[in-house]
């Protein structure tokens, strides 16, 4: 089976499969949202809705990494993320109008998505933990450390905040180039789940796993936010 097909139109020949399930596609669509409301409220000092908004990205991230391992499998971390090898080859295949014919994420795709999600991670932790120079506007954790350590993690927050600004605009820059240089839409499939792909092969997670993902992830953001407590 081979990674990439080149054809007159420079899309692989295939039928259109559903390649994204609507968990992922759900979690996509309200991350974009929660993380653009986060920035909004941060930039507007609407600190009480700011603490909301990382709630919900915090639970986001618990259910995608749920999602990761027992999801879909183009879902899962396991189908998508390659070592440097194979991430070294695809990214000398840039250059030409050739169009991924396997479902799911590209190699280089896949550590974009682990960077984001290591950098959210670490944002909404240092949130957690951050206190606001008059102390009234911190984290649920934040009287588990000292007021220094938390304004350390308020300023970490902040400046990280644009690191992972940084890497969205690498995103939507990457979507462009797909679709304006190969032809290649990959908004549309995050919409509607379906693609063209060589490779049809997917395997569709149970309703059930997402509910209980979505349950877990709720109850552990409910537990964090609570200040670790029952």
């Amino acid at each position: 089976m081979t990674l990439l097909h080149k054809s007159s139109s420079a899309m692989p020949e295939g039928q259109r499969t559903r390649v994204w399930d609507v968990p992922t596609r759900a979690f996509h669509w309200l991350f974009v949202a929660a993380i653009a409301f986060a920035w909004w409220t941060a930039e507007t000092d609407r600190m009480d809705w700011h603490l909301d908004a990382g709630y919900v990205v915090l639970g986001l991230l618990v259910f995608r990494i749920y999602w990761g391992f027992v999801g879909s499998s183009t879902a899962r971390f396991a189908s998508f993320v390659r070592g440097p090898q194979a991430t070294l080859a695809y990214i000398r295949t840039l250059p030409g109008c050739l169009v991924s014919a396997k479902a799911g994420h590209n190699p280089l795709g896949a550590w974009s998505i682990l960077a984001m999600l290591a950098l959210v991670i670490a944002q909404v932790t240092l949130g957690l933990f951050a206190v606001d120079v008059d102390g009234i506007s911190s984290g649920p954790l934040s009287d588990r450390v000292s007021f220094d350590t938390g304004r350390l993690c308020a300023e970490y927050h902040d400046a990280l905040f644009n690191v992972l600004l940084g890497l969205i605009a690498l995103h939507v820059a990457a979507v462009l180039f797909y679709l304006l240089y190969k032809g290649d839409d990959l908004i549309g499939p995050m919409v509607h789940g379906k693609r063209r792909v060589a490779d049809a092969t997917v395997t569709i997670a149970p309703l059930w796993r997402a509910v209980i993902g979505v349950l877990l992830a709720a109850g552990f953001t409910w537990f964090v936010t609570n200040g670790l407590k029952f």
